[in-house]
């Protein structure tokens, strides 16, 4: 006979989960088919992320989806925290779940946007000294360089070496947070992966709030 599954195990499976389910939500394309009627996945590049949606929508909808796209992440680790009675191991788990909710959603057919907002939610709830010095590196790259793009590339690959820092400065992070971080680093620098090729190339746009495309 099998065993039935332990308790602990039960509730981080549950809690894993709930985390990829609240990822899992589309909110960019909710609020652009909310507001036109319009499906942000034939719209301008076809993501379903901040960017896109305030570029073919205007800034107040993608700062609706960034917020949004971060609070499913830092709430994920938050209610995973409060059920697992503060386990850090627990709500690291179901952040990383979050962000690829969002990148594999169910709801979309597994297509998804590139999981960087989601990831600063997911972050801030656990260090957020660290996503300070991150969203510094984002500031810095879109103020010289003006690729969103870019940016996030040199964010995402800045917040391990941050995290590992700066989580508890004169120790080491438990070795789950430091290896869920970087797999969501590369999860968020592999998604750009087009991006990186029209960044070689010359042919990646400059960030422009408000473009309308069609």
């Amino acid at each position: 006979m099998n065993e039935a599954m332990p308790a602990s195990d039960l509730v981080l499976f549950l809690l894993v989960l709930l985390g990829y389910l609240l990822g899992s939500i589309p909110f960019g394309y909710l609020l652009v088919r909310g507001k036109s009627g319009r499906d942000i996945r034939g719209i301008g590049s076809g993501n379903i992320g901040a960017t896109n949606v305030a570029r073919t929508n205007g800034w107040a909808v993608g700062v609706a989806t960034l917020l949004l796209d971060a609070a499913k992440g830092f709430f994920a680790v938050l209610i995973a925290g409060h059920f697992s009675g503060g386990n850090i191991r627990i709500m690291v788990y179901a952040g990383l779940a979050a962000i690829l909710g969002h990148v594999f959603p169910i709801w979309l057919n597994f297509s998804g946007g590139k999981g960087v907002a989601t990831a600063l939610g997911v972050f801030l709830a656990i260090c957020w000294t660290a996503v300070a010095g991150a969203v510094a590196v984002f500031a810095l790259v879109i103020l010289f360089w003006r690729y969103v793009s870019l940016a996030s590339i040199s964010a995402a690959a800045a917040l391990p070496l941050l995290l590992y820092v700066l989580y508890a400065p004169g120790h080491a992070p438990p070795v789950a947070v430091s290896v869920c971080t970087l797999l969501a680093a590369v999860i968020v620098i592999v998604k750009h992966r087009e991006n990186i090729e029209r960044l070689m190339d010359g042919t990646e746009p400059h960030f422009e709030m408000g473009r309308k495309d069609s």
